[in-house]
């Protein structure tokens, strides 16, 4: 769910911007560039780029102070991990930003609200997973894949109402009544979008999967 940046005061688009650039700092740094190297996986990273500006082109622009679309950040994480998720939601926001959304004025919080954060919840989940679940392909799919996705939609259009009450342009008592009690119709497409793909990718082409691994989570099991 993307917000209007006209809506927020200067001293929070200097708070965000601080936080946004500290994690992109953070990504350029830890990210695996080695990989990109491979010829076939920097293919796969800008396809994955340009699948996701077609994405987030389809929108719905039901107020003008934000508009939702589908996200697919959680495939891009379980594919390339975090680091790699927030430079390419960088680069899907920039290319979006040049068209359809609203304004750069937003970038920042934007950038935060569909990029950073749910590749971070996508990464946190993935951790946990990890740890106290089985490593099988259905606990793969349906945890990381598409129960992850929903949440994420849950969570990013629960922060972005947060910051709309924040910035004084509606009021909580609005929001629940208008905006609030649809976002859980935002769970089943998210996660349905992104359980799909990585249920694809992990059968015909689990190379392009960074996060999936043949000897952990099929064999023997």
């Amino acid at each position: 769910m993307e917000v209007a940046g006209s809506l927020f005061s200067e001293s929070t688009h200097w708070w965000f911007g601080g936080l946004y650039l500290l994690m992109l700092v953070l990504s350029v740094r830890m990210a695996p560039w080695r990989r990109l190297l491979n010829s076939e996986q920097l293919n796969v990273f800008l396809g994955a780029c340009v699948a996701l500006i077609l994405l987030w082109h389809v929108r719905a622009q039901i107020d003008p102070a934000w508009a939702y679309h589908l996200l697919g950040v959680t495939a891009l994480t379980l594919m390339f991990g975090w680091s790699l998720a927030v430079l390419g939601t960088t680069i899907v926001l920039m290319a979006v930003t040049f068209n359809v959304t609203h304004g750069w004025d937003g970038f920042f919080i934007n950038a935060l609200i569909l990029g950073v954060l749910p590749a971070t919840l996508t990464q946190f989940s993935l951790v946990l997973a990890r740890s106290y679940l089985p490593k099988n392909f259905f606990v793969y799919v349906l945890v990381n894949g598409f129960l992850t996705a929903g949440l994420v939609g849950l969570f990013g259009g629960y922060l972005a109402s947060w910051l709309l009450v924040l910035s004084g342009t509606f009021s909580m008592f609005e929001l629940e009544q208008n905006i609030i009690p649809f976002f859980p119709l935002m769970f089943l497409p998210e996660a349905i979008l992104n359980g799909w793909i990585m249920t694809i990718l992990v059968v015909y082409r689990p190379a392009w999967v960074g996060s999936f691994s043949d000897v952990q989570y099929i064999n023997g099991k």
